[in-house]
């Protein structure tokens, strides 16, 4: 079992409104030190698989299929053995 942390971030050229709520949120809370803020998502995938080579073309496969517009995302991930 191989499980495989995908992490889904906006490009620097997207706007991220999101972020920027959340920027406004935290200074009005007391943290002026926060001068910038982006969001994104992280996915954990479990695969059955024996062969992290195989592995890793399966996720970047459902990466590039599903789960990141190449649009307006990035993508990167981290494979690790176990459940």
């Amino acid at each position: 079992m191989i499980k495989a942390t995908i992490t889904v971030k906006l490009k620097p050229s997207v706007l991220d409104p999101q972020g920027e709520a959340i920027r406004k949120s935290l200074n009005a809370l007391g943290f002026d030190e926060v001068t910038g803020l982006r969001t994104g998502k992280t996915m954990e995938v479990w695969l059955e698989a024996d062969d992290p080579g195989e592995a890793e073309a399966r996720v970047k496969a459902m990466c590039e299929k599903l789960l990141v517009n190449p649009v307006i995302e990035t993508y990167s991930f981290s494979l690790e053995e176990g459940k």
